[in-house]
């Protein structure tokens, strides 16, 4: 049984609401972008992901995140899990990621985590997403129970709860 309707359509460009800020699905083709907006922010974004994920290790190299950026770009046409990318309006500046997955753990049917660029921690844009992400997951998404990962819980707490079998 798939974690999403057959018929779901992810939504393939979203406005951050009081900015001139959008989100689309993250392609192989981001890379040169993608690459150092997550190096320039890899010592704060390891301390958030780091234990969970152990992403993104301190020596990443620019291949390597071609081939993530290619697993995911499969994962999304496959719809087996998300992640959107946060441009400026032209795409000139890639400024962070929304990421939408299936449970890891048990006790919710969506798992979704994002971040920005060290550039925008405390920004008018952060305070935009973060109030952004989950009326989009409501409003977009077919959820009954998304968690919010290092929002509505803690990455601690996530790590305790028991693996989804």
């Amino acid at each position: 049984m798939s974690w999403l309707p057959k018929d779901f359509v992810h939504p393939v460009h979203v406005p951050v609401p009081d900015t001139s800020l959008h989100l689309r699905p993250i392609r192989e083709a981001d890379t040169p972008l993608d690459y150092p907006a997550v190096m320039g922010s890899q010592a704060r974004l390891w301390e958030v992901f780091g234990p969970a994920w152990s992403w993104p290790r301190e020596s990443m190299t620019y291949e390597q995140d071609r081939i993530d950026l290619l697993r995911h770009e499969q994962e999304i046409a496959a719809h087996q899990s998300f992640n959107y990318a946060l441009w400026d309006a032209a795409e000139t500046a890639l400024l962070g990621c929304v990421y939408i997955d299936p449970p890891e753990r048990t006790g919710s049917d969506g798992e979704v985590a994002w971040w920005v660029v060290d550039e925008l921690v405390g920004s008018e844009a952060e305070r935009s997403l973060d109030a952004l992400v989950p009326q989009w997951i409501e409003a977009d998404w077919p959820f009954r129970q998304p968690r919010y990962l290092g929002r509505g819980i803690s990455w601690q707490d996530w790590l305790a709860l028991p693996r989804v079998p």
